[in-house]
């Protein structure tokens, strides 16, 4: 079980970096909604924009899931028993996407280069540290729903996991406009060029 839970923070720390260096100059690298959803209370994304960012998100995370079936030999159409419940599951979920907020705004404020790697960086040591392994994604919280292997999680359990992520980015939004009252000013001024002329941030 370590060694596979290692395999793959491994490959999702690495892959995570290299996905936001290659599709931030496209869409600002939103693969999380709850990014888009933070971003665009800060002024960084339109608020037209998040539903749109909401719907490529998750539909990309279910064809990531199928894909992923395919490779391995699974069946594609799956539903997950995998049971994730619990105050600990839920706060973990909590504190692990209220970390990945932090480092974004964090590191967007002196060191906005450097978001891609600290990003995969703190995801690969999520996976460690929380007990529900760091989901900080509603979208891939719910494609893993559609996975019953021992990343999955049942759909009964992810209407909470992605409840606690919301809150946890947000907390970790207000806590950063608080810590750097300037921060809308520059929301939309984090990593990489945005096809609209700005610069939005650059995340899962």
């Amino acid at each position: 079980m370590s060694l596979a839970l290692l395999e793959n923070t491994v490959a999702t720390g690495a892959a995570i970096v290299a996905l936001i260096l290659a599709f931030g100059p496209i869409s600002g690298a939103h693969f999380n909604p709850v990014v888009t959803v933070a971003d665009a209370t800060q002024g960084g994304l339109p608020w037209k924009l998040v539903p749109g960012y909401v719907l490529a998100q998750c539909t990309g995370g279910l064809l990531g899931v199928y894909a992923a079936h395919l490779m391995f030999g699974q069946s594609v159409l799956q539903i997950s028993g995998h049971m994730r419940s619990g105050g600990s599951q839920l706060f973990s979920e909590f504190v692990a996407t209220f970390g990945l907020l932090a480092v974004i705004w964090g590191c967007s404020r002196t060191r906005p280069t450097a978001i891609p790697f600290a990003v995969g960086a703190y995801i690969t040591a999520a996976y460690w540290f929380s007990a529900s392994t760091s989901f900080a994604n509603p979208a891939v919280t719910l494609a893993r729903s559609f996975s019953n292997t021992f990343a999955g999680i049942r759909p009964m359990d992810a209407p909470g996991f992605i409840v606690m992520q919301l809150l946890g980015g947000l907390a970790a939004t207000g806590l950063f406009r608080w810590l750097s009252p300037k921060l809308p000013e520059t929301a939309g001024e984090i990593l990489v060029p945005h096809p609209t002329g700005r610069l939005e941030t650059s995340n899962l």
